[in-house]
């Protein structure tokens, strides 16, 4: 190596030496400044909890949290700490623990009956009859308390459930009848205030049959022979599992109890058939807690009873899908002479083989579209000779897309010998509810009339008030009867006819109810009576006691 090697070496490596030097010097005096190791201190600290003072020692920086671990207290969920848990604590701190307690009582308290007075012309004046005794009712309620460290800081109520109804005393007053009185033939049964009455003979002669105060009116039918009325009953059940009840009481002698004979959840049809003794026809429905408050079986039972019992319901027809709009359901209607059932439902109508339990279309309907949770059914009546049916017809628009949609209605009759169908009044409204007379001899003629309703706005008939029209079976000799041009229309019904003629009159009456007061009207002369006045009366039916 020469002498500019030699020193180029020496240069280079010079340096180096001096840094590994410094490097050991640097690291000897790091580790003589280190940090000694400090021992943690020890701080005094208070805790007041359930009625106590502790004096605690706990390591400095404890929380909270760790220093009731350390006293080993123990916290519920609704407890209350200040400080909170997490803070840090420091010399001669004081926790404070605040027990927190939830208490639910429930208590039982009665519900007072209220007390119920309706007048009632069918009672002398004066008198007064307990229609449904008074029940208290119960509920329990559930209050919540709170108390910090034993004392009471809230109470509030927190839940309220009624174990029993309440059940409202009614009492029925008597009030002086202005009416004058009116010789009917047979008997009229009548639905006032929840209780069934009948007048025999007069309508001044009138009695109570059934005083429960819970007849719901979808069911009320005299038997064929007046003896006997058909009717239905609030259930004592949740409606979203029982409507309602089927029942029969005799309306003759003195006051009997009703008979219940084994039906329940009959919302369209239970009726009698002519010439058949003590033989009830019915269809039921499932209750749903939705809108409308069931779905239709469309089905057909029949059950007989006598004055101590009630057979095992037949069943005729099994539930089925009952068409267009089935869930609603259906009805059906007996021949005056027993021989045919007809049925009606939201797309047609037909009639029933017995036989079989099938349906034989007679007549499709366009079904209507309501746009809502009910469906339209068509009214539909046999005709007094048991030949023709009279029904009401969805028509056509010709302003609309879809017939479903129609406002219009008409009155049709069908022909059970050939089908025919023969349109008797356009436009009358989707309630037209046509009602066939009994037969009256004419001549060499059998001969009978027709009384339905007609809107007075046929194109708003679903809220529109009707008038009656009577007309001769052929749909000639139409004319309005009932009520006056000048006074408001009648609610939707189906009009009643008086089984037997009443002499003195040019035709023959028919019942109706009007702003809640039963009505006889003057086929012939259109003269009208009002028989009560104490707007109660919701449902009718008039039979003969010579049938």
């Amino acid at each position: 190596m020469d002498y500019t090697s030699k020193t180029s070496l020496r240069t280079l490596s010079a340096p180096r030496i001096f840094s590994f030097g410094w490097i050991t010097v640097f690291a000897l005096l790091l580790a003589g400044c280190g940090s000694p190791k400090i021992l943690q201190g020890e701080i005094q600290i208070g805790i007041n909890a359930d009625g106590q003072s502790i004096a605690l020692e706990i390591p400095a920086g404890s929380s909270v949290e760790e220093a009731l671990q350390s006293a080993e207290i123990a916290l519920n969920e609704s407890d209350r700490v200040e400080p909170p848990p997490y803070t840090i604590l420091g010399e001669g701190d004081h926790i404070q623990i605040i027990r927190v307690e939830e208490i639910f009582e429930a208590q039982e308290e009665i519900i007072p009956y209220e007390r119920q007075v309706v007048r009632n012309e069918s009672l002398p004046e004066g008198e007064t009859r307990l229609i449904q005794p008074g029940q208290n009712g119960l509920q329990e309620i559930t209050y919540r308390s709170v108390y910090e460290d034993g004392e009471e800081i809230s109470n509030s109520l927190v839940k309220t459930v009624i174990i029993h109804t309440p059940v409202p005393e009614i009492t029925m007053v008597g009030v002086q009848a202005i009416f004058a009185p009116i010789p009917v033939p047979g008997v009229i049964a009548y639905l006032s205030g929840g209780n069934a009455w009948v007048m025999e003979d007069s309508t001044a002669n009138r009695r109570a049959i059934v005083t429960t105060g819970d007849l719901d009116g979808r069911i009320f039918a005299l038997s064929p022979n007046a003896g006997w009325l058909l009717f239905t009953r609030k259930s004592e059940k949740d409606p979203a599992e029982e409507i309602n009840t089927l029942w029969v009481v005799s309306t003759t002698g003195s006051p009997k109890e009703p008979i219940k004979i084994g039906a329940s959840n009959v919302v369209h049809f239970a009726g009698w058939r002519p010439n058949a003794g003590a033989r009830v026809y019915y269809s039921t429905v499932e209750p749903r807690a939705a809108a409308p408050g069931w779905q239709a079986n469309n089905d057909l039972y029949m059950v007989s009873f006598s004055a101590s019992w009630s057979a095992k319901p037949q069943e005729i027809i099994e539930a089925n899908a009952g068409g267009i709009y089935g869930w609603w359901g259906m009805n059906f209607t007996w021949s005056p002479d027993g021989r045919k059932l007809a049925y009606t439902r939201p797309d047609g109508i037909g009639l029933v083989n017995m036989d079989t339990g099938s349906f034989e279309p007679l007549l499709n309907i366009t079904a209507l579209s309501t746009h809502s949770d009910w469906a339209w059914i068509p009214g539909l009546v046999w005709g007094g000779d048991s030949r023709t049916l009279y029904t009401v017809t969805h028509a056509s628009a010709s302003n609309l897309v879809s017939l479903e949609d129609s406002p219009y209605f008409d009155l049709s009759a069908v022909s059970i010998s050939n089908s025919t169908n023969i349109q008797l009044s356009p436009k009358t409204g989707m309630f037209a509810y046509p009602s066939a007379s009994p037969i009256r001899p004419s001549g060499k003629e059998q001969m009978y009339q027709i009384a339905y309703l007609q809107a007075i706005f046929p194109a708003q008939s679903e809220n529109s008030r009707y008038r009656v029209i009577v007309m001769d079976r052929d749909g000639s000799n139409r004319r309005a009867i009932f009520p006056p041009e000048d006074a408001q229309g009648i609610e939707p019904q189906t009009p009643t006819w008086t089984p037997d003629p009443v002499p003195g009159q040019t035709g023959d009456f028919l019942a109706l109810i009007y702003q809640g007061n039963l009505w006889l009207v003057d086929s012939g002369s259109a003269e009208s009576h009002q028989i009560t006045g104490d707007g109660l009366i919701s449902r009718i039916d008039w039979k003969s006691l010579s049938n």
